[in-house]
């Protein structure tokens, strides 16, 4: 090899060598964790965008998918991914909560008027204030973008109106006592349970009705139990989020990073679009299947939680009071 080539090689190879990893491109595969089952709306947005991620490196960054929790439950997958061994992860808020409280504001019932009103509230700057607050904390995570998690409402074995309707129905709620106290303050008696032992408790008659958005209800099977009315209170309108380990977003160069961005906004948009569809084919299918669909005023139950709001959102009175001004 001529002496002239020698020292140009040496020469890239010396500045290579000085160069922080993040600097060099690299070719990486990064898995995807969801708890949720393959052909959901937040595991396709993933998908999609790995596909786009894929694209636009000429096959250098891709993703692999692993949904249905094959990689463990969300607290697993959140561990995994504080160490590396997974790059993305779609997560709810309860495992982000004890490191980051703030964003424990949006389990307040009613802090949303409407799904509008949410969507308003992650796309805009206390969506975005929320997501740098996690990136910047000791979660060893950065927040790429929201998911849609439907907001919750009630199905019950006879119909609900108004939160007299509620007075001694036992209606089952996620394991929090925020949400036991949500259902105790709309009338009702809250009962936590596993989300797995609905079912069952449905047909026994252990809980008279539980809450969630209508795919749940219609995958789960729990229409199926006598749990005929659905009444549309939404009190709860908790959106999810999208996380990259920080092991993994350290050893992007700068324009991945703005890449990643990008493509993971764009699939925060893509799964709103599945989810509106999936809620519609769902509540087709639910009334199809002689499920009673409740429109009902929704302020009643919205003064009956008042006290839940206060004292669970005392400590998050000025982010509440943002959240209300969103138009």
């Amino acid at each position: 090899m001529p002496t002239t080539c020698k020292t140009l090689i040496g020469l890239a190879l010396g500045i290579a060598g000085l160069l922080p990893l993040s600097a060099i491109a690299q070719n990486m595969v990064l898995k995807a964790h969801d708890t949720h089952p393959a052909g959901y709306p937040t595991v396709v947005a993933v998908e999609n965008m790995g596909k786009k991620l894929d694209a636009a490196t000429n096959g250098r960054i891709k993703v692999q998918m692993f949904p249905g929790a094959v990689l463990g439950q969300e607290k697993e997958a959140v561990e995994q991914a504080q160490l590396g061994a997974i790059q993305l992860a779609r997560i709810s808020l309860g495992v982000i909560g004890p490191v980051v409280p703030e964003v424990d504001v949006f389990n307040m019932p009613f802090v949303f008027r409407d799904i509008a009103h949410m969507r308003k509230v992650i796309d805009g700057q206390v969506g975005t204030d929320l997501l740098d607050k996690v990136s910047a904390s000791q979660a060893r995570l950065v927040a790429l973008g929201w998911m849609d998690g439907g907001a919750r409402s009630l199905y019950t074995k006879k119909p609900v109106r108004t939160p007299a309707d509620l007075k001694g129905v036992k209606v089952r709620m996620m394991g929090n006592p925020l949400f036991v106290d949500t259902m105790n303050a709309m009338g009702g008696n809250g009962i936590s349970m596993a989300y797995g032992e609905v079912f069952s408790a449905l047909q026994t008659g252990v809980i008279d009705g539980a809450e969630n958005n209508p795919p749940s209800m219609f995958t789960s099977n729990h229409f199926t139990t006598g749990a005929k009315y659905y009444t549309q209170t939404n009190h709860l309108i908790i959106p999810e989020i999208l996380v990259m380990s920080k092991v993994t977003w350290d050893k992007l160069s700068a324009q991945d990073k703005a890449l990643v961005k990008r493509v993971a906004r764009e699939a925060q948009m893509d799964q709103r679009a599945l989810w509106d569809k999936s809620v519609e084919e769902y509540t087709g299918k639910l009334k199809a299947a002689g499920v009673e669909f409740i429109q009902i005023d929704t302020k009643p139950f919205f003064d009956a939680t008042a006290p839940v709001r206060t004292k669970y959102g005392a400590k998050f009175g000025e982010l509440m009071q943002r959240i209300a001004a969103v138009q």
